[in-house]
């Protein structure tokens, strides 16, 4: 069972995400998983400054993306994210990206986060506080990034 539900994000595809093939790069998926990621954090109440303040945040440990069919110039994405697991100091999220045109899914993957103390550098635990406030999140609406 997930953590969180699902946050659900919309894009259109902008020029500078194309690359010499004529589709969007491969690098711009990541970049899209670190923006809606960040994005879902920020709804949740736990925005970036919030983490360096407290001197503690998330830090990425492995990402996986299969890249299934190209998105092409001028296309809208529609990207599904949800926290699956959160044990410990590490946490699980998933990724689904969706060609609006066809529906078709275009990509897929995953981001293994670890909690870390920014000082030290080292691992601790999720706080009960950030769990609990991706868990209780109601989404609303579909947000354009």
């Amino acid at each position: 069972m997930a953590i969180s539900k699902v946050a659900v994000f919309e894009h259109k595809v902008t020029p500078e995400e194309i690359d010499g093939l004529g589709h969007v790069n491969n690098q711009v998926y990541l970049d899209w998983f670190m923006s809606v990621a960040t994005k879902h954090s920020d709804l949740v109440g736990w925005e970036f400054n919030k983490l360096l303040a407290m001197g503690e945040g998330w830090v990425v440990r492995r990402h996986e993306i299969d890249y299934l069919l190209p998105v092409l110039p001028g296309e809208t994405v529609r990207m599904r994210t949800w926290v699956e697991t959160a044990e410990r100091a590490s946490s699980g999220r998933q990724y689904e990206l969706f060609r609006q045109s066809d529906g078709k899914m275009v990509s897929c993957g995953r981001t293994t986060w670890v909690w870390i103390n920014y000082k030290t550098g080292r691992p601790v635990r999720i706080p009960e506080a950030v769990v609990k406030a991706f868990a209780d999140w109601e989404p609303e609406e579909i947000i354009s990034w």
